[in-house]
C-alpha cells in the first residue's frame, strides 16, 4: 500500500486574498492532501496585538471551502504547532518565507518548505487600502 503524502500549513487567513490561495494551492501541489491549520482570534491578538477582521469560525469555514483544502483545524497555540503535525501526520510542512527558518526545528519529523510570497498583497496592506 502507498502512503499518501500529508501537507499541512498554518494562518490566520483573515480578508482572504490571492496571496492567501497562491500558498495554499503551491502546498497542495506538494502532496496528497493538505491540512490547514486556522488560528484562534486569541492567538491572533496575542501574535499581531489585534483581533482579526472575520472570526475564527467564519475564516475556517472560508478555508474548508477550498477546492485545494482537504481538512482544517483550529490552531490555538504556536507552542502546540509540534503536536499539531504529529497529530495529523504532517509529512511536509508548508510555510510563507516569512517565516523562513522559524520551524526548521521540526525537521525531524518532517519536510519543511518555505514558499515566496506573493508580491505586493497582504492583509496588512489590503486593510489599509480599505480604510483609504
Amino acid at each position: 500500500m502507498v502512503k499518501s503524502l500529508v501537507v499541512v500549513t498554518f494562518g490566520t487567513f483573515d480578508v482572504f486574498h490571492v496571496g492567501h490561495l497562491h500558498l495554499l494551492e503551491r502546498a497542495r501541489a506538494l502532496g496528497d492532501s493538505l491540512t490547514v491549520g486556522v488560528s484562534t482570534d486569541a492567538l491572533n491578538i496575542a501574535k499581531k496585538g489585534r483581533a482579526p477582521v472575520f472570526s475564527q469560525d467564519e475564516r475556517l469555514r472560508l478555508v474548508a471551502a477550498l477546492r485545494c483544502v482537504d481538512e482544517v483545524f483550529l490552531e490555538e497555540s504556536l507552542e502546540l504547532k509540534r503536536e499539531y503535525l504529529i497529530r495529523h501526520r504532517a509529512d511536509i510542512l508548508a510555510m510563507g518565507d516569512d517565516w523562513k527558518g522559524r520551524f526548521d526545528e521540526f525537521r525531524d519529523i518532517c519536510e519543511v518548505v518555505y514558499f515566496e510570497r506573493t508580491p505586493a498583497i497582504s492583509t496588512t496592506a489590503v486593510i489599509e487600502k480599505i480604510r483609504l
